[in-house]
C-alpha cells in the first residue's frame, strides 16, 4: 500500500500528526505496535495518572480538610479496585475517542511494530504477519520509555516504573520513590493519600529540580506536611532483600542508609524508544543519547524521513510532541509550520499544582540577567481564602529593561489552567505591564497572576 505519510506510533505526537495530515489532504496511515492508540500518555501516563491523583484528592479533602468546612466523612472507606476502574474508564473512553477521530478522517490504522525498510519504505510485522507500506514521507513518533537504573533492574512486581505503579492491585505498606521529579512526586501522592508510608530519594538538593528553588522549597514543605518523607543529596546504590525483606539502599554524606519498601518506583527520567527502528541501516542517525538528530524541519539525516517528539531533543512532554506533530506535517504539506520552544509550559500534578513556562529566576541570575521580579501570594487572594486553597504563590519574571515576561512559576491549586495566561502573553511578547491591564476576573484564582505583573513594577494593589 501506497502512501503520502506514514506515522509510526500514535501518542499525542503521532496521532495528532496524522489527524493534521489527513486535513490537509495527505493520505495518511498510522502505525502502532499496541492493541489500543494513545501512547504512553493516554494508556499509562498523563491520563490515567491524572485520574488517579483526582479520585486521591477528594480522598486528601475528605480525610484532611472537610472537617474544617463543617463536614464530617464518617467510616471512609477507600475501595482500590473501583477506584482502578475509575481510571480504566477514563482512559477506554479517550483510547477509543483517537481511534474514532483517525478512522473517521480516513486514517489507516495499521497494528504492528514497524521499522524503516529502505527509501520510503516501513516494514510492519503484525498478528497476521509481515507487511510493507510505502510512503514520500515517514514520521517517527515512537515516543519514550521508563529509565532503567542498571543496578536495579526492573522486575515488574517490587522494582517498578510508573507503568505498574498506576496499576497496583492494593496499597504498599512502604513505598519508596527514587527520583523527585513530576513522575516521582505524583505518583507517590497518589498512594500517601490511600495510606501508603512514602519516602522519595533524590540525588540533587531539591524536589522539582527545573524549578526556581523557592518554588522546590515550598513544594517539599507541603507534601512533608502530607506525609510524604524526603531524602535529598542521596544516591541510590541497590536494593537488597534480607529475610524476605526489600530495602533501596543508598548513600548519603558517606553513610550507608537503608528504606525498606514493599514497592520500589524508579522514576528518574525517560529514554527515546528508537530500539528496532532499524534506524542505522535507513541512514538514520542518532545523537550521544539515543535521540534522533533533525534540522529545523524535523528531516533526519535520511531523505523523506522526519522524526518528532520524545525520541528527538528537548523536553518530553505531550504537548510538544502535538505542536511538533502539526509543524512538521504543514512543513510537509508547503505550509509554514512554527514550534516556539521558549514557551513549552511544564507542570507537575500535585496538590497544589506546580506550573512553569520560560526561564526561572534561578536560571536568569546564573546568565546574569538584569531582571525584574514580581511575586504574589494566594494567602492574599480572595478567591483562594474562599475555596480554601492559599498554599503557593506566582512568581513572574521580566527583562528590567524591557519588561518583556521572559518566565512565570506558579506554585497554587489550578496552576496548570492558569499557565496558559502566562504562554499566551509570552507567545505574543508581552509585557508585566501588558499583563498588568489584562482584566481578569473576580474573584478568581487567576487575579494572582495580575497581581504578581503589578508585582513586577511594584504596584501590587493586594499586597504589601
Amino acid at each position: 500500500m501506497s502512501y503520502d505519510l506514514i506515522v509510526i506510533g500514535s501518542g499525542p505526537g503521532g496521532y495528532v500528526a496524522a489527524i493534521r495530515g489527513a486535513q490537509l489532504g495527505l493520505k495518511t496511515a498510522l502505525i502502532e505496535k499496541d492493541a489500543t492508540l494513545g501512547g504512553t500518555c493516554l494508556n499509562v501516563g498523563c491520563i490515567p495518572s491524572k485520574a488517579l491523583l483526582h479520585s486521591t484528592e477528594m480522598v486528601h479533602f475528605f480525610k484532611d480538610k472537610s472537617a474544617a468546612h463543617g463536614i464530617t466523612a464518617k467510616g471512609l472507606d477507600i475501595d482500590l479496585a473501583t477506584l482502578m476502574k475509575k481510571k480504566d474508564a477514563v482512559v477506554e473512553q479517550l483510547t477509543g475517542g483517537v481511534q474514532m477521530l483517525t478512522s473517521k478522517r480516513g486514517i489507516d490504522i495499521v497494528q504492528g511494530v514497524g521499522r524503516l525498510a529502505g527509501e520510503g519504505k516501513v516494514m510492519v510485522k503484525g498478528d497476521k504477519g509481515e507487511q510493507t507500506l510505502t510512503a514520500k514521507n515517514i514520521l517517527i513518533a515512537t515516543g519514550s520509555s521508563s529509565v532503567e537504573l542498571p543496578f536495579m533492574k526492573f522486575d515488574g512486581k517490587t522494582v517498578v516504573s510508573s507503568t505498574e505503579a498506576i496499576a497496583f492491585d492494593k496499597v504498599p505498606d512502604k513505598l519508596v520513590v527514587v527520583g523527585a521529579g513530576a513522575i516521582g512526586l505524583e505518583l507517590g501522592s497518589v498512594w500517601a493519600r490511600l495510606g501508603s508510608d512514602v519516602t522519595v530519594v533524590e540525588l540533587l538538593p531539591q524536589v522539582a529540580p527545573q524549578n526556581d528553588k523557592d518554588v522546590a522549597k515550598l513544594a517539599q514543605r507541603l507534601l512533608t506536611k502530607q506525609g510524604m518523607k524526603f531524602e535529598l543529596g542521596t544516591k541510590v546504590t541497590g536494593v537488597k532483600t534480607t529475610k524476605g525483606k526489600t530495602a533501596l539502599t543508598a548513600e548519603k554524606n558517606g553513610k550507608e542508609l537503608e528504606f525498606p519498601a514493599d514497592k520500589i518506583l524508579v522514576s528518574v527520567g525517560r529514554k527515546p524508544n528508537t530500539t528496532g527502528l532499524d534506524a542505522d541501516k535507513a541512514g538514520v542517525e542518532l545523537d550521544d543519547k539515543g535521540r534522533i538528530k533533525v534540522d529545523e524541519h524535523f528531516r533526519t539525516t535520511a531523505s523523506g524521513i522526519y522524526a518528532i517528539g520524545d525520541v528527538i531533543a528537548g523536553p518530553m512532554l505531550a504537548h510538544k510532541a502535538e505542536e511538533e506533530g502539526i509543524a512538521c506535517v504543514e512543513m510537509i504539506a508547503g505550509k509554514a509550520g512554527h514550534v516556539n520552544y521558549d514557551v513549552i509550559p511544564n507542570v507537575i500534578y500535585t496538590e497544589p499544582e506546580i506550573a512553569a513556562v520560560g526561564m526561572g529566576e534561578d536560571a536568569a541570575k546564573d546568565q546574569k540577567l538584569d531582571v525584574k521580579v514580581g511575586k504574589f501570594p494566594f494567602i492574599a487572594n480572595g478567591r483562594a481564602i474562599a475555596v480554601d486553597a492559599t498554599d503557593g504563590f506566582v512568581k513572574i519574571i521580566a527583562d528590567a529593561k524591557t519588561d518583556r515576561l521572559l518566565g512565570v512559576q506558579i506554585i497554587g491549586h489550578g496552576a496548570s489552567e492558569m499557565i496558559a495566561t502566562a504562554v499566551t502573553h509570552m507567545e505574543y511578547s508581552g509585557s508585566a505591564e501588558d499583563w498588568a491591564r489584562t482584566v481578569h476576573a473576580h474573584p478568581t484564582m487567576s487575579e494572582a497572576m495580575k497581581e504578581a505583573a503589578l508585582a513586577v513594577s511594584k504596584s501590587a494593589i493586594h499586597a504589601l
